[in-house]
């Protein structure tokens, strides 16, 4: 039998992307772990944004200050919608989670897509609610093709 809450969990990762839109940067630290680790990406790496879209920051000094810069210069509205949230594994005090990533925003005074890509959580269960240990972010930056011919696919790993 689980230990987790998972409605608890999912609803932490969709508090953390509303108020990351909205710029409630001081309420995203507060659900951060002192030695969280974050990163982003592409999935090739290669895409012409690459340098602002790429992080590697471990504690929550150097991921909020990553996650403040990145914001500042990202537009509003901005709204990120996690979607197929789901548990991949639970340890311990521990719950990992993937998740898809859609990002939309404003362009003529309507919804525009700006981004989409998968996003790899865990979670850890505090005296105060579930903090986040880990966040990887894997943005989508390829042309879609057959799956069998986009080989890194199938052998990718949650090890992001």
């Amino acid at each position: 039998m689980s230990v987790h809450d998972r409605f608890a969990a999912h609803e932490l990762i969709h508090r953390w992307w509303f108020n990351y839109d909205e710029g409630h940067l001081d309420v995203l630290a507060g659900l951060l772990t002192d030695d969280c680790h974050a990163t982003s990406r592409t999935e090739l790496g290669t895409h012409p944004h690459e340098e602002f879209i790429r992080s590697d920051n471990r504690g929550r000094a150097a991921v909020m200050a990553w996650k403040k810069e990145h914001r500042r210069h990202s537009p509003y509205p901005l709204r990120h919608h996690a979607a197929n949230v789901h548990v991949v594994a639970e340890r311990g005090d521990e719950i990992d989670l993937d998740s898809y990533l859609f990002v939309t925003q404003i362009i003529e005074r309507r919804p525009s897509t700006l981004s989409s890509g998968v996003v790899a959580w865990t979670l850890v269960r505090t005296d105060d609610g579930y903090r986040v240990r880990a966040q990887y972010t894997v943005l989508d930056s390829i042309e879609s093709a057959p799956f069998q011919d986009v080989g890194y696919v199938a052998d990718r790993q949650r090890t992001w």
